[in-house]
């Protein structure tokens, strides 16, 4: 995999946390080597990228990198992935992305200690960031992004799986709103997505209990795709993403667009405005895959036919049944 871009976050309240740190040392009579040390470890995590974007041939990989935190996702965490995801979007070699966190969890939500902050300020300008709180949540991506869940995926860490266009969940990943017992309202769109995936009643269920959804739950009722195995939700998301960046990209957009304009949850005026804007949003591009796809065709049918499976087969009855139909029609005639 060829690392294209990471991120660091190096915070007021890091340095504010080293300087109390060195005045401790030294009150404390410790040793220089010792506060070395010290202070190492401390640079260290906080040189950490927050968020890794690596590619596995032509499918970007952006992962969640504050596994201490469950990946729950700060200011600055939310800016380096909207970066992130930007960028991914601009990259014309990658069709498809693949979304996770690191460490075992894929997010816990927003950050507690900086929503406690918020909070304590009175003020709610977590809430009002253009993107969203925890990315580029406030808009549609203009690619497919496949999302891996493994443990928690909660709060507002839901609602970034839900911008993803499939999840892919490990059998032992939790899901929910558990934002609602700390009376911290979704803000991420999560609302509109959730009803669009899994309809309105199931929707007002998860968000007014704030409950635990998992995994079979979330498939019967489409709030995931799949469910896989612990320990593989990265592995199948990545494959699941190149199953899907194997076909003609033109009009797969085309229709993945039309899905998201006209979808019920996205508000559109009316079934025959949607049909229009199916119809009427057919590119050249297009037009050119459909050539080539109809030349396949013919030539696939000049070779004849690879399999008859979609012909009718007649039964073949064994010996004993065909006995048994000659007597109940023998009964019925008497």
């Amino acid at each position: 995999m060829n690392r294209l871009f990471t991120s660091t976050s190096f915070s007021c309240n890091k340095l504010l946390h080293r300087t109390l740190l060195t005045s401790y040392f030294k009150t404390q009579g410790i040793s220089q080597s010792a506060r070395k040390n010290a202070e190492s470890n401390d640079k260290s995590e906080a040189a950490r990228p927050l968020i890794l974007v690596e590619k596995d041939s032509h499918i970007t990989l952006i992962g969640i990198n504050r596994e201490q935190q469950r990946n729950s996702i700060d200011g600055a965490t939310a800016e380096k992935l909207s970066e992130a995801i930007s960028q991914f979007e601009e990259d014309d070699t990658s069709p498809v992305g693949v979304l996770y966190g690191v460490g075992g969890s894929f997010s816990a939500g927003y950050d507690l200690k900086e929503l406690e902050a918020e909070a304590q300020r009175g003020s709610l300008n977590f809430l009002l960031r253009r993107e969203g709180s925890v990315g580029p949540t406030r808009r549609h991506l203009r690619k497919p992004i496949i999302c891996g869940i493994s443990g928690f995926c909660v709060a507002s860490g839901l609602e970034l799986a839900l911008l993803c266009d499939l999840r892919v969940m490990e059998d032992t990943a939790v899901v929910g709103f558990f934002n609602r017992r700390f009376g911290v309202p979704l803000s991420d769109a999560g609302s509109v997505r959730l009803a669009g995936a899994v309809g309105y009643s199931n929707a007002v269920d998860i968000i007014e209990t704030g409950r635990r959804v998992y995994a079979q739950e979330a498939l019967r009722i489409g709030l995931v795709n799949r469910v896989v195995a612990t320990g593989t939700a990265l592995g199948q998301a990545v494959n699941l993403a190149f199953s899907i960046a194997k076909f003609p990209m033109a009009s797969l957009q085309h229709d993945r667009n039309a899905v998201l304009d006209n979808a019920n949850a996205y508000n559109r005026p009316g079934f025959y405005a949607a049909v229009n804007n199916e119809i009427m949003n057919v590119t050249a591009p297009m037009i050119s895959d459909m050539q080539e796809g109809v030349k396949r065709f013919k030539t696939s049918e000049m070779k004849g036919a690879k399999t008859d499976s979609w012909h009718v087969k007649e039964k073949s009855i064994p010996d004993w049944e065909k006995a048994e139909i000659d007597i109940e029609q023998l009964n019925k005639k008497t």
